[in-house]
């Protein structure tokens, strides 16, 4: 009589213990799919809004009706749009007070903008961490899986007197699958964070580069707005 070693029968079969750890490695695997999914259309969307604005702000635009738009309740800045927001928000503030040296004006616009900067760094970070553990751990966990399974099987080998391949074999595949899943796991969740971790840095160092260059900007009109008090 051969043994029914289909792999929906043998994780019936399977101890409590392993069944759980299929279980929750089942459920790592889907939260990470999940996550990839959620954060590829997130950081897809983050590219072509810079892009997009990034298009506007250099093509020549007033900076006075660009934040205007930006700021305007019907709509939702995100990532660079943010930045601006903050930085032209805190520079048009300061720039009205009496007695303030430009380089402070600008100064208070760049933090303002390095605030924004980690706010939006955050966001497109979040999650990254769960894959980064999934991918670790989750191995480890199905060859616990698996130990536990083969473990099983030969203390159940031990207690007859004739073994045979048939015996042990159902045992020993039953607890190999919680390696499989493990592997199944980890493996798209390693890929996704390298990939999501790169495409994070590319974009807070090209969202660095517009705030260093939009604080060049607003230094060059802080001096001329200063140039043009002291002539009058």
């Amino acid at each position: 009589m051969t043994a029914d070693l289909s792999i929906l029968h043998l994780v019936t079969q399977a101890s409590p213990v392993v069944q759980f750890i299929m279980l929750l490695l089942i459920f790592a695997s889907v939260a990470s799919w999940t996550i990839i999914f959620a954060r590829w259309k997130i950081l897809k969307r983050a590219r072509k809004d810079a892009e997009k604005f990034e298009h506007r702000f250099w093509s020549g635009t007033d900076l006075n009706t660009m934040y205007k738009r930006i700021s305007s309740k019907n709509y939702q800045p995100t990532g660079m749009e943010k930045i601006f927001e903050a930085g032209f928000s805190e520079f048009a503030r300061l720039k009205n007070k009496p007695g303030l040296d430009p380089m402070a004006v600008v100064s208070g616009a760049q933090r303002s903008m390095r605030v924004t900067l980690a706010r939006e760094e955050e966001k497109l970070d979040a999650h990254l961490n769960f894959l980064a553990t999934v991918g670790s751990t989750s191995p480890y966990v199905g060859l616990f899986g698996t130990v536990w399974g083969i473990m099983n099987s030969f203390r159940a080998l031990g207690n007859m007197n004739q073994a045979t391949i048939s015996l042990v074999a159902p045992g020993i595949a039953e607890a190999l699958i919680a390696t499989a899943i493990g592997l199944f796991a980890a493996i798209p969740a390693v890929i996704a964070y390298n990939r999501f971790s790169y495409d994070v840095e590319r974009l807070a160092n090209r969202f660095d580069l517009f705030l260093e260059e939009f604080s060049t900007l607003l230094q060059r009109h802080a001096n001329v707005n200063e140039t043009s008090s002291e002539n009058n």
